[in-house]
């Protein structure tokens, strides 16, 4: 029987239900990947689409992680949402929801151990085993969803196949698909299989937590049984902390009945929130918008509602649902009432608990209610606006929470309009935009000729024989370079709009490699290198400020070699994660002599370089600062075989922190 790759399975409804709550609370990329990874269905779903979308050109995606960070944010949300629908149609019984349950248990106690045991027996990619634990009895359950019994049996009975079929068909490497394959293989069979093959079959025997799964351990790779013992107390302790984390009972009643009403809760709050703001029409402007929102807010959630909007320094009332509107101005500074709280940190404020100021007394009398409720508006990276809705104390969690839905709902249209030019008030953004465009053309005219000047004075550099001579056209050419990339940074808009997607790392060095080995590994004794991710490399920033960067490091690089020759070597990795966010890392390394001490010392300032008169010694610090403008992180490893400076540049999907953003997420 042949599946289609794009399936549609049932998961356990608490983790629909939390990565659907995690999608409608903004939450971070990280925190919304770890409920996916969680979760066969979930998993499969995410690799099929992610695959089926992805450029064959830069390659398939292998691992959970590559996925989710090429379907992007807004993919991935929408993935989920279809994953939630698709839910409550399965109608599952409640023996279905004991068997979706122990499958749950067993494969993500599986995962767990594959990837213990691959950093254990030092297999390379840890989180590629986990993937593949998840996955290893998906054909269990498409037995599940499987109506008829023929058709049942038949999936138990060749479970392992179907996984295998699976994992090609969404390009997951034959190795991967062999690990399917060969998972109940008997340990005798597998001890010279490869690595993958054995970290899969030896997990799924241990996940059972019994006696030969012990000695399969000590034949499989030699392991003791008291170690073997321990990795087993270890994942089924965490196992359990995940399903307490996550409110799934582990015991034989499990029933997933109640929060299969739960998320038919949230999605029927949804749609009545995307109901709701279907008032919104091209062109409205956006107090046009806020003030329908008001009325739309108070309608859904039953609670008068006041409207607030910044302008300037101040908050305006432009909007309310309980008669004339007076005229109220407030400052938008931080004074402790709900109002200004939520404006300043960009999150809901309850006014139950907190001393009552004079402004949450006045909104008090203009909403005729016990308490009330502060929620704003998050356009993008600032407050758009901020309601006030009147509630009491028994409606104020449930009021809250269908609030700040449609508040984030809202957000998302204001930040998508201003972004594209859809309100009234982006006309000036967009003339200036074209005014930019056409400098950008008369910027690639003018770096026309200076590139042919590059040229010559490259080419008569090379027929003289006088030092002095070669210093001075130096001296020329680094002003030549300067000039062209102060017109490419004028012409440039921070980010910039022709990369808004991001830019590629790859791309960009593929060109300029071309140009930089004319003219600095030109001689034969240098040679430039590059070693570049087959994953995409997409970075944030402007791209001028981004080739600034390369040429600078490439240059140093090159002038760093000895005259007997040396390589330079480009490398990109993608993605690369590091202190709780995901990177692009380029590295740039020389088989030069290393940085002198006395450079060492304060090798990101502006210094009286080395390289003798005619050179600056602003480089390293021009670079650092673009960097830092970047949002990124540069390094330096130096010593007697060269030198390697690595930079780390947030990837596009990353969301940057800003003041009135006190959480760092994705969006993706």
């Amino acid at each position: 029987m042949e599946l289609a790759p794009d399936l549609q399975l049932p998961s356990l409804p608490e983790l629909t239900l939390r990565a659907l709550e995690a999608c409608h609370r903004d939450a971070s990329f990280q925190t919304i990947s770890e409920i996916i990874s969680a979760d066969t269905a979930l998993v499969g779903r995410v690799l099929s689409l992610a695959n089926s979308t992805a450029d064959t050109h830069e390659g398939r995606f292998r691992s959970i992680e590559q996925a989710l960070v090429g379907l992007g944010p807004q993919r991935l949300r929408s993935l989920v949402l279809t994953a939630a629908l698709n839910q409550l149609q399965f109608g599952l019984g409640n023996d279905d929801w004991q068997q979706i349950r122990d499958f749950w248990r067993h494969s993500l106690t599986t995962a767990l151990t594959a990837r213990a045991l691959a950093t254990l027996t030092s297999y390379p990619s840890p989180e590629e085993a986990f993937m593949l634990g998840m996955l290893h009895n998906i054909g269990e359950l498409v037995a599940i969803k499987a109506r008829l019994p023929d058709a049942r049996q038949y999936y138990l009975n060749n479970h392992s196949d179907v996984a295998a079929d699976l994992v090609s068909a969404w390009g997951l490497g034959s190795m991967a698909a062999d690990a399917m394959r060969y998972q109940q293989a008997a340990p005798e069979e597998s001890r010279d299989a490869g690595h993958l093959v054995k970290l899969v079959s030896l997990a799924t025997r241990l996940a059972l937590s019994d006696a030969e799964g012990i000695a399969a351990a000590g034949t499989v790779f030699g392991l003791s049984e008291d170690l073997t013992r321990e990795i087993n107390r270890r994942i089924t302790h965490e196992v359990a902390g995940i399903a307490q984390s996550l409110g799934i009972s582990l015991d034989e009643n499990y029933d997933g009945s109640r929060a299969v009403r739960e998320l038919q809760e949230v999605l029927l709050q949804q749609a009545i929130v995307n109901q709701a703001l279907d008032f919104a029409e091209p062109g409205q402007t956006t107090d046009s918008l806020l003030a329908e929102a008001a009325k739309s807010l108070g309608m859904i959630t039953g609670s008068p509602t006041l409207g607030f909007r910044p302008k300037e320094q101040f908050l305006t009332l432009i909007a309310g649902t309980g008669g004339d509107v007076p005229d109220l101005t407030v400052s938008a500074k931080p004074g402790g009432s709900t109002l200004t709280e939520a404006f300043n940190t960009g999150s809901p404020v309850k006014l139950a608990g907190r001393s009552r100021t004079i402004l949450d007394r006045q909104l008090l009398n203009l909403l005729r209610t016990p308490s009330l409720v502060a929620v704003p508006v998050n356009g993008g990276s600032q407050c758009v606006g901020v309601f006030a809705l009147g509630t009491d104390e028994t409606r104020q969690d449930s009021n809250l929470e269908l609030a700040g839905l449609f508040c984030r709902q809202l957000g998302h249209i204001i930040a998508n309009r201003e972004s594209t030019g859809q309100i009234p008030g982006a006309a000036e953004a967009l003339q200036q935009e074209l005014n930019r465009q056409q400098l950008r053309k008369q910027v690639h005219e003018v770096n026309n000729p200076l590139t042919i000047i590059r040229q010559y004075i490259y080419q008569l550099r090379n027929r003289l024989d006088d030092p002095d001579v070669h210093q001075e056209l130096d001296i020329i050419r680094e002003e030549l370079d300067r000039a062209g990339n102060l017109l490419q940074r004028m012409s440039q808009k921070e980010p910039d709009p022709e990369h808004a997607g991001g830019i590629s790392l790859n791309d960009e060095l593929d060109s300029l490699s071309r140009i930089v080995e004319d003219s600095l590994f030109d001689d034969g004794n240098r040679r430039l290198k590059l070693d570049l991710t087959g994953n995409p490399a997409l970075v944030e920033g402007p791209a001028s400020a981004l080739r600034q960067v390369i040429i600078n490091l490439l240059r140093n690089a090159a002038e760093a070699l000895p005259e007997k020759g040396g390589t330079v070597t480009v490398r990109t990795s993608a993605p690369v994660w590091q202190n709780q966010r995901t990177w692009v890392e380029l590295e740039i390394s020389d088989t030069g002599a290393g940085i002198p001490e006395v450079v060492r010392e304060k090798l990101f300032a502006p210094v009286k370089t080395t390289k003798g008169e005619g050179h600056s010694g602003l480089g390293l610090s021009i670079v650092k600062q673009l960097v830092d403008d970047m949002d990124g992180i540069i390094a330096c490893r130096t010593g007697q075989d060269g030198t390697t400076f690595r930079i780390l540049l947030p990837a596009t999907f990353h969301k940057k922190k800003t003041t009135d953003d006190k959480t760092t997420g994705t969006d993706q």
